[in-house]
């Protein structure tokens, strides 16, 4: 069967993210490479989807109810007028959404700028739809954008730009003026903006997310794609949304039916209760994470990580090795799942760009969305390495 596989299959390489989570299982290891919770979702959004099954909501199903209280939360917090009947696509998960609005829109040789490091779900839908990936590096180790640098990599065969904020792995969130920057570039060489806002109710120090489609000229050329799962800690319930110009959306949905035909029925049912959650949820849910992070940013501070970054949104820290350690990221992290059982992601694969910057093999990112005793657990098993000095060409 090996001769009879896709050109597009044949270069597909497994993700090195679940690879490192299927190794930590293996190895009991602990997980800080994957970004999913590992503690309990909301037990009344739980209720709300035993319920659903339990009252047979079990079978192909589209919950409006979802596409109206999305349209209310766009406009209360956006100030966005989102029609619930045309603008709104249910999809399984932010990733099926983001792939369909990729394929509504790229055909053949488009191109598809992508800010560098970059979430690594991205180029492969990209590829797929048989556009050609772009990147414009992010400037470390603040992350900056160079706008000079942006404006350049447009050209007359861009077709999109993707903007994912808070963004992974980095942390950042793009502050109005580089969104104006970006949305300049849009209107300029009529591009669309396809968004990635799975984090944007989890940012820190008093940090706000803003989509760019509330700029001028910016709604009727984005589309939004965001999802339940890291909100809600239900990374497996699949319900995500893709919220764009009618057309766009028909689109989406209609590619949406053809893979997958329907999201999770009682998912979506139990969505509803989620999306109606007090705003003393979303306010908790940044307070816990925010103490997470600053937790990970100590442990890591401590045996010599330079943290020159501090995270503002998402789940995870971008870090650079300690200054006089010899390896690379990929041989860190080996040593480190041998010496010391603790599993986090080598950065070089988020990044695309001149592999001759000698920073991209100097990253790791750690996953901090974590219940305290695994993150005790790791500051434990740290603590081990340093006090025997069991491994010092990792320490130091």
């Amino acid at each position: 069967m090996e001769g009879k596989l896709s050109s597009v299959a044949k270069n597909f390489t497994p993700s090195s993210i679940q690879e490192l989570s299927q190794l930590a299982q293996k190895c009991n290891a602990i997980n800080l490479a994957e970004g999913f919770p590992d503690f309990p979702a909301p037990p009344c959004i739980k209720e709300a989807a035993v319920s659903a099954i339990n009252n047979d909501f079990n079978q192909y199903r589209r919950v409006q109810g979802i596409c109206d209280q999305l349209a209310l939360t766009m406009k209360k917090t956006h100030g966005l007028n989102v029609n619930p009947l045309t603008d709104i696509a249910i999809c399984c998960g932010q990733s099926e959404a983001f792939a369909a609005a990729i394929f509504s829109i790229i055909n053949q040789g488009d191109e598809v700028l992508l800010f560098d490091p970059c979430y690594e779900t991205y180029e492969g839908c990209i590829t797929l739809a048989g556009g050609i990936p772009v990147y414009v590096a992010l400037e470390p180790p603040q992350w900056t954008l160079d706008p000079e640098k942006l404006m350049r990599s447009f050209t007359s065969r861009t077709k999109a730009i993707v903007l994912n904020s808070p963004h992974n792995p980095t942390g950042k969130v793009f502050s109005r003026d580089e969104l104006e920057i970006i949305a300049e570039g849009c209107r300029r060489w009529d591009c669309v903006a396809i968004t990635d806002e799975v984090y944007e109710y989890i940012t820190y120090d008093n940090q706000k997310h803003e989509t760019i489609a509330k700029l001028p000229g910016m709604q009727e050329r984005t589309i939004i794609t965001s999802s339940l799962s890291k909100t809600f800690s239900v990374t497996g319930w699949r319900i995500g949304w893709a919220i764009a110009p009618a057309s766009a959306a028909s689109a989406i949905q209609n590619i949406h039916i053809r893979i997958t035909d329907s999201a999770p029925a009682p998912f979506q049912e139990a969505a509803l209760t989620a999306l109606r959650s007090p705003i003393e949820y979303f306010e908790t849910l940044r307070g816990e994470y925010e103490l997470k992070r600053d937790f990970c940013m100590k442990l890591l501070g401590s045996i010599g990580f330079r943290i020159q970054f501090k995270p503002q949104g998402s789940l995870f820290l971008f870090s650079e090795l300690p200054k006089d350690c010899l390896l690379s990221d990929v041989e860190y992290v080996e040593e480190l799942i041998k010496q010391a059982g603790v599993v986090v992601v080598p950065g070089r694969g988020f990044f695309h760009g001149n592999e001759s910057c000698n920073y991209q093999k100097r990253y790791i990112r750690v996953a901090f969305c974590k219940s305290g005793a695994i993150l005790n657990a790791a500051a434990q098993k740290f603590g081990e390495l340093i006090n025997a000095k069991a491994c010092p060409k990792i320490l130091y």
